[in-house]
């Protein structure tokens, strides 16, 4: 089995679209845990709508956590809300990722609207590809066998900001990591449309020095706040 877990926070704006993109890969092996931070919006009732399993949630990391530990699949893709899979997202992803005989992956991203698209190719697409080998990245969408996620511990819920790329570069330490190069996620441009793109990709590459030089970041340096995106 494999199951999808989703960590939401007043996301009925673009849950819908995800999973109703997992729905129409027509997969009956598959669960869908959305590990929700009590929004306070219809989050829930779209997600019961959908016929996903509803656990308690938190910041992005316990979500991630709780939705893990009531998980029955053996590999584990955890997603975040405004993405959207592509109708060969099982087909092509993954048969590559038994393939190639990986243990943990991630992805490729594709950004709508066309400039937004150029600069996550330079900036994201092109450089996660070039380090693969060497400095592993992920974001947005996850994939790790479930013995690989229990060997790591999880995600680390004492990490403040980018959690997800520092669980990717434990697990890469102790099974084969992968990019997957026949898909893509859909994803919003919304990060770069409330903060602006410059200073989220300035905020980006400060993340990147700090962890290489200074480790994992447990401090509230970037004021991450898990429902910044839905004030609009």
């Amino acid at each position: 089995m494999i199951s999808i877990i989703i960590p939401t926070l007043n996301e009925e704006k673009y849950l819908g679209k995800l999973l109703k993109s997992i729905k129409e890969q027509g997969r009956d092996d598959v669960e869908i845990i959305v590990a929700d931070a009590d929004s306070q919006d219809k989050t829930p009732e779209i997600a019961k709508k959908y016929g996903c399993k509803v656990v308690k949630g938190g910041l992005p990391a316990v979500g991630r956590n709780a939705g893990a530990k009531a998980a029955k699949g053996d590999i584990l893709i955890f997603a975040d809300a405004d993405v959207v899979f592509p109708n060969d997202f099982f087909k092509k992803g993954l048969l590559e990722f038994e393939e190639r005989k990986l243990e943990v992956a991630s992805v490729m991203l594709n950004l709508e609207g066309r400039s937004f698209q150029l600069r996550m190719d330079i900036f994201y697409n092109i450089p996660i590809l070039l380090l693969e080998k060497i400095l592993p990245h992920g974001a947005m969408t996850i994939i790790v066998r479930k013995k690989i996620f229990n060997t790591v511990g999880g995600f680390d819920e004492s990490v403040m900001f980018a959690e997800d790329l520092y669980f990717v570069r434990e697990a890469a330490k102790k099974g084969k990591f992968g990019i997957l190069r026949s898909i893509r996620i859909l994803t919003t441009p919304r990060r770069y449309l409330k903060d602006g793109a410059f200073s989220t990709y300035v905020k980006f590459i400060l993340v990147e020095f700090y962890m290489f030089f200074l480790g994992p970041v447990r401090s509230d340096i970037f004021k991450y706040r898990f429902d910044h995106y839905h004030k609009e």
